[in-house]
Order: C-alpha cells, then structure tokens, then sequence
C-alpha cells in the first residue's frame, strides 16, 4: 500500500551500455551483413549474414537466420540455416526449424522441433573462428 518499503526486482530492465543490456532486432527488421554483439542478442526479425556475440542469442519464434552463428549459449525458437558453434549449452524449443551443422558443449532439444543437423558435442569451448578452413562436422556414432 502506499508508503511501504517495497524494493522493486529491476533485474529484467535494460539499459543501452550496462552490462546486463540485450539487444534486439525486432520482428519486421531484416539485416543482409554481419553483427558483432558484446552482449546477448534477441533476434526477431530476419538477418542474413554472420553473429559473433559473447553471450546469448536468441531466436524468437518469428526470427530467421541464415549465416554463421558463434556465441556463449543460445535458444532458438525460430528458423536457423547455417553454421552455428555454441561454446556452451544450445536449447532448441519445439518451434524451431534448423538445418545445417551445429558444434555445441550440451545440446537440449524439445519434441517437435525440426532438427536436420550434422552434430558435433562435447568440444570442451573450443570454438574456431567463422571464417576458418575446417573439415565437414559428422555425425557421432
């Protein structure tokens, strides 16, 4: 009620420059180039092109990405076709439709999702550069 002491959880607000800021590229927005982001990404929209981002992207269920992707963990919900190196853990929910190669740490994909991928696990963070000459990713036996 009025006068109370009550603290407010802005843990969920962000601001351009602080170090829990995300940025975002909305639903409508398409970016044909390549995006280097210091921060976590949401992805909305439609980009075509490279991401090297240090912390998380995310795919919304509307976002579609066709390119490479390297980042810290990510979450697609959307569309993905490309070359995608998680350093850590790759969530892919039931709406999501990826192919392509994926070089992840810990992979989590929910019943539903359309997953047509070579798959490589367990690289332990080693993640090469975008542009670097690499043999095919395999499926492991």
């Amino acid at each position: 009620m009025f006068g109370s002491k009550k603290t407010t959880d802005n843990s969920n607000s962000y601001s351009s420059g602080s170090p829990n800021s995300i940025n975002s590229l909305v639903n409508g927005t398409s970016v044909d180039g390549n995006i280097t982001a210091d921060n976590d990404i949401r992805i909305d929209g439609k980009l075509t092109g490279n991401l090297v981002c240090k912390g998380k992207v995310i795919i919304g269920a509307e976002g579609n990405v066709q390119g490479e992707i390297i980042c810290e963990n990510a979450l697609i919900e959307g569309t993905f076709d490309g070359l995608l190196k998680v350093k850590d853990m790759l969530i892919v929910k039931d709406s999501a439709r990826i192919t392509g190669d994926v070089d992840t740490d810990k992979l989590n994909v929910d019943g539903g999702a359309v997953f047509n991928v070579n798959c490589k696990m367990g690289s332990g963070g080693a993640v090469k550069s975008i542009n670097s000459k690499q043999e095919p990713i395999k499926l492991a036996n």
